[in-house]
């Protein structure tokens, strides 16, 4: 990973992990503040701020890249921070090795983000018209009108830095938070928590940081007032007060030890001087523990595979119209074609999308293609190789029955790839 350290050599480290489209400056003003206390870790996303362009499949799989670079470096143990999509990797961090993090703040983050169709769109999008509709539209997103109108110099900045992203590595990221969703984990956080928010972030607002709040049985939520979602930039006072005041008081500042066997225990440490946060940290709240996840089986598999090609919109629908006379039809379709044959290794998703398009067009079975046609984009098929797939089922197929099918796939192709107004 791409990284920078600040602070002095001997303090303990602190990890701040950057938002998707952003680089490790989106924390540049509150380093003078935490470097005074930490040695702070900073790291750039794959493909983000000019890192390698090796994109990652998930969460979990940053999150091991983040560990392997810090175990290359020494850091045992560390204090961490991350927005958005970094806070999701620290976030699994604490569940995963839980050893290693020592206490933790969720900046803008959530424990699961959006829907998985969202996501999924704007890879589709991105693949399709590249990152210039992600980039125009980055300032509505991370900051309140008000900020944006009277800062167009750190708009540009935010427009700019997605702009220089990789493609492939934004969708990525994109795919990784589609299957993000650790809802039902929540309770296994065992470390102290601040689930930071700005009042105004329409994106992970305070409805996910309240529902991260109930779940982590330590975990206090601050609102940042005047903020959006990169309340960092926007209100980076309050935000490096509260990080300063968490830090502070919930984590044992010993860092520089072997990785303890027996569970960490905190210990108070006051900060060097006193401050007033503009945000004020709200108590925990007391929540019964979390019931884990039961392993899936071929039909959870199957779920879970149907929802990832088809999107959940689609398979909600299908299972709000299941009845007693259609429930094991549909039953057999998720536990068996998505649960076995979908779930396969042999042939990667791509190539079952352009299978099931042929085969669709073939037998004339139209009803199911704006579905797969759909999906074949979520796959990771573009427009132009979509239509090479129609072109060669009009020479196999038939021409009327390849005609039918550009009719459909144009209307889905024109729907997703659309970039948002």
């Amino acid at each position: 990973m791409q990284y920078r350290f600040d602070g002095p050599e001997d303090a303990p480290v602190l990890v701040i992990g950057p938002s998707l489209g952003t680089t490790w400056h989106m924390w540049d003003r509150q380093i003078p503040e935490l470097s005074q206390h930490w040695r702070v870790f900073r790291y750039d996303l794959p493909g983000h701020g000019g890192a390698p362009a090796h994109a990652a499949a998930s969460v979990a799989e940053l999150g091991d890249r983040l560990l392997a670079t810090l175990d290359g470096l020494g850091v045992q143990r560390f204090g961490y921070a991350g927005c958005s999509i970094g806070g999701a990797i620290g976030a699994d961090l604490a569940l995963r090795h839980p050893h290693r993090v020592a206490s933790l703040a969720l900046v803008a983050s959530s424990p699961r983000f959006g829907t998985a169709d969202e996501f999924r769109r704007r890879g589709v999008i991105v693949r399709t018209n590249g990152l210039e509709p992600m980039a125009r539209t980055a300032p509505e997103r991370w900051f309140t009108p008000g900020f944006a109108a009277a800062q167009p110099a750190i708009v540009e900045w935010a427009v700019q830095m997605v702009r220089t992203t990789d493609p492939g590595c934004y969708i990525a990221a994109c795919e990784a938070l589609a299957a993000f969703d650790i809802r039902g984990a929540l309770g296994r956080i065992g470390v102290p928590t601040l689930v930071l928010v700005g009042a105004e972030d329409q994106v992970t607002g305070p409805a996910e940081a309240r529902t991260l709040v109930a779940g982590i049985p330590d975990a206090r939520l601050a609102l940042v007032p005047g903020a959006s979602h990169l309340a960092p930039v926007e209100q980076p006072a309050a935000v490096s007060d509260l990080l300063l005041m968490h830090f502070s008081t919930a984590w044992q500042q010993d860092t520089s030890a072997a990785i303890p066997v027996l569970p960490h225990v905190t210990a108070p440490a006051a900060p060097s001087a006193p401050f007033l946060p503009v945000a004020e940290i709200a108590p925990a709240a007391a929540t019964p523990d979390a019931v884990a996840p039961t392993p899936d089986d071929r039909y959870g598999q199957g779920t879970k595979v149907r929802r990832e090609v088809l999107g959940d919109a689609h398979v909600d629908a299908v299972n709000a119209t299941a009845d007693a006379f259609t429930e094991d039809f549909q039953e057999l379709v998720t536990r068996y074609a998505w649960g076995e044959v979908w779930s396969r290794d042999g042939l990667d998703r791509r190539t079952r999308s352009v299978i099931t398009l042929t085969a669709l067009v073939t037998s004339g079975h139209l009803e199911g293609l704006a579905a797969h046609t759909r999906a074949a984009l979520r796959n990771g098929l573009t427009p132009a190789e979509i239509k090479e797939v129609l072109l060669q089922t009009a020479v196999y197929c038939g021409i009327p029955a390849a005609g039918a099918a550009f009719a459909v796939a144009q209307k889905v192709i024109q729907e997703e790839t659309t970039p948002p107004a």
